[in-house]
């Protein structure tokens, strides 16, 4: 590793790219993988706030998804691509605060939304009748305001706790982004409590979510097996399989990631697995939710049609 001023309170991030034509290649992929992440993610958002076929809540819920990957991956993406180009690969531990700030906010948030979108989908499925009067607009309000507060309350509690601890060996983060973590590797105390409580919010924002996700979709899918409908069957398959691919996407490398002990892990491994959840999901979200859902299709041709016509 290379020797890095240890006199500077800025941290050095170490990044993705090696210094080679196999860095430059990765640069340029994952510059074009952000590009058509924000492309899909704001043509869901714009998609579903023009269609009105699209004004309901699990639309509504899909919308706050897009906005949440945006942020996302505009949180970690940006700030790689300047380090890269410039050269410069410091980050101040103000900018380190903010940027692991935001990355936890999002990542408890988007794990806690992931499990409302399971729950509408299971009441839609599983009670269709009850459905409009269980799924309304203020619920959806509801669980939305709710998984920004308990994600942003979880940030604040591990960045306050990174950034006021004493970090006496090399600056150099072994990572991408801040991640608090790679982060407590420099540390000069034991931070043994802390592991303990990043086990504990991985539990309750991932792995507790994640369980939940799968047991209803177990139910909804034998729900749906005792269908007469084959039509019924056929669209109830096409949703939950399109969600249950996004979810497996996020949680599993997330779950894998932040529950094995510090012992197991290796900073490769940790950045691989990272790109994943940070820079792959928030382009393949909006992918696999306009492909596999003719109503998204459907809204999509209707707009284009409309913007031709108006040309014309």
């Amino acid at each position: 590793m290379e020797n890095y001023n240890q006199t500077s309170t800025d941290f050095i991030l170490l990044g993705l790219f090696p210094s080679s034509r196999i860095g430059l290649f990765l640069f340029i992929l994952i510059v074009l993988i952000f590009l058509t992440a924000l492309f899909g993610n704001l043509s869901m958002i714009l998609l579903i706030f023009l269609d009105i076929h699209l004004h309901t809540p699990m639309y509504f819920l899909l919308s706050q998804l897009s906005l949440m990957d945006l942020a996302y991956i505009s949180t970690i993406v940006p700030k790689m691509a300047y380090n890269f180009l410039c050269g410069n690969k410091s980050i101040s531990i103000i900018g380190c605060g903010i940027q692991s700030f935001f990355f936890l906010t999002i990542a408890g948030t988007e794990g806690l939304l992931l499990a409302s979108m399971a729950y509408d989908r299971y009441v839609a499925i599983c009670f269709p009748l009850h459905y409009p009067i269980k799924i309304t607009r203020r619920v959806c309000v509801l669980m939305i305001i709710g998984s920004w507060i308990m994600g942003s309350i979880n940030s604040c509690a591990h960045t306050t706790y990174a950034l006021h601890i004493p970090y006496c060996r090399s600056r150099a983060i072994n990572h991408f982004f801040c991640d608090v973590p790679a982060m407590l590797t420099l540390a000069c105390i034991d931070t043994w409590v802390y592991e303990y409580t990043v086990f504990v919010s991985t539990t309750v924002f991932l792995l507790l979510p994640f369980i939940g996700v799968s047991l209803s979709y177990g139910h909804v899918l034998h729900v749906v097996y005792r269908m007469n409908s084959a039509e019924g069957k056929k669209k109830a398959y096409s949703t939950c399989s399109t969600h249950l691919t996004v979810v497996t996407f996020y949680y599993a490398p997330f779950v894998y990631t932040y529950l094995r002990p510090r012992s197991l892990r290796s900073p490769t491994e940790d950045k691989v697995l990272a790109v994943f959840y940070t820079i792959l999901t928030p382009m393949f979200n909006p992918i696999i939710y306009s492909l596999r859902n003719k109503e998204v299709m459907g809204a999509l041709r209707g707009v284009i049609q409309r913007i031709c016509f108006v040309k014309m």
